[in-house]
């Protein structure tokens, strides 16, 4: 089986006429002196993922909570699954993240369900590469961004052209690394599309150009691929002058322990106090996801994400006419990884951390090595006969990490 070069990031540039193109953009060089090739979920077991709720189920009310691990498949397949064997409508599942097709992972989702024993009819349900582990009652249901993070485990394997040197000690300086300062927070590839063109469609309808797509769910994640193109560019302008991991003066910062936003002034005592608590990581810069409510910097970072805006061609007053799909907010411009360890396991590397909710583990590992992954068959669509009759479940599309927090 042949192994593809991993797809990198899209930037979203226009031309005189304002014509919206997308281009390949150039890998930056984040962590390590040289991209390792390494080979990246050679099978589901490689990458496996457990959410951390929020909260545990109360036991009691009219929605039931399923713990669930699934294998080779979508969170919307699992959910669909589950709601076929508690025949219950899947407009009503909740789930607060969702997780890549090709890994093995345990989540929760919710059902709305006052009556019946969830538990009986769940020891019927015979869904390949799916697990119940539990089934809870709870009062309300599961909504998007109701987790604290999710743990990994990633198996990363030797890539035939990579050389002789051991994955232990190459990747291991840059982990180290991460480990102190955490690494730049970029959106990953599956955050564009699977045609990594949502971005620039995005752009176009947000400027008139075009009719953004009928489905309101559609609309709003590629308006939300587009505002991560913008933040994307940002952060490149953020590497390349060496600041992403250090507050500036005028930046919008915001506080590792709750998130919280301040403005960092411009000059004095409080200036030099907030560089200090970014050196110790209890702060972060931000950078923009576009929209009509955004917080906006002062001083030099205003300036860098005026001239993005104005090199996008999009007006300020457009994010106003779109504010439906998005009000705009902020993020971090540095992704802090917790609990990092790693061993070696024969010619394997096995590197297991937690990461925030918003965070993507292929962000984290990208800029370590050059991610590869096995050339794979798309996975079959669900005809229209054996579709639910409820319609559209809750998971708008396939992704290795929840997006809820971003």
């Amino acid at each position: 089986m042949g192994y593809p070069e991993r797809r990198p990031p899209f930037c979203l540039a226009v031309d005189k006429s304002t014509t919206y193109t997308v281009l390949q953009r150039a890998k930056d060089q984040l962590v390590t002196s040289e991209r390792l090739r390494v080979l990246f979920k050679s099978s589901a077991a490689d990458f496996v993922v457990t959410e951390l709720p929020a909260y545990p189920a109360s036991g009691t009310g009219d929605h039931v909570f399923v713990r669930f691990t699934k294998e080779n498949l979508t969170t919307d397949d699992a959910v669909r699954a589950i709601c076929r064997a508690l025949r219950v409508n899947p407009r009503d599942a909740g789930v607060a993240g969702v997780k890549d097709r090709v890994a093995v992972s345990s989540q929760t989702a919710s059902f709305l369900m006052p009556k019946g024993d969830p538990e009986a009819l769940l020891s019927a349900l015979a869904q390949p590469g799916l697990h119940i582990d539990s089934v809870t009652r709870h009062g309300h249901k599961l909504k998007a961004g109701h987790l604290t993070g999710n743990r990994f485990a990633v198996r990363l394997r030797p890539h035939p052209e990579a050389g002789g040197a051991t994955l232990e000690s190459a990747l291991g300086p840059g982990l180290a690394a991460a480990a102190r300062s955490g690494v730049p927070n970029a959106f990953g590839t599956q955050r564009f599309g699977r045609a990594g063109d949502n971005a620039a469609f995005a752009a176009r309808f947000v400027q008139g150009e075009v009719a953004p797509p009928r489905d309101k769910k559609r609309a709003r994640f590629m308006f939300s691929a587009l505002q991560s193109e913008l933040f994307n560019q940002l952060l490149d302008l953020r590497c390349a002058n060496g600041t992403w991991g250090k507050v500036l003066p005028g930046d919008v910062a915001k506080k590792e322990e709750n998130g919280a936003l301040f403005d960092v002034p411009l000059a004095g005592p409080e200036l030099e106090d907030a560089a200090q608590r970014a050196e110790d990581l209890r702060i972060a810069a931000t950078g923009p996801m576009f929209g009509a409510s955004m917080r906006k910097p002062q001083g030099e970072p205003a300036e860098w994400e005026a001239a993005i805006l104005a090199k996008s061609g999009i007006e300020e007053d457009a994010w106003s006419r779109h504010r439906h799909l998005g009000e705009g907010t902020r993020r971090s411009l540095r992704l802090l990884v917790e609990e990092l360890s790693w061993r070696a396991d024969a010619e394997d590397l096995i590197v297991e951390f937690v990461l925030g909710k918003g965070s993507y583990a292929t962000t984290f590992l990208d800029s370590l090595c050059e991610l590869v992954e096995p050339a794979r068959a798309a996975p079959p669509k669900v005809s229209a006969e054996s579709s639910d009759p409820g319609g559209q479940g809750p998971v708008e599309a396939e992704a290795e990490q929840d997006e809820s927090g971003s």
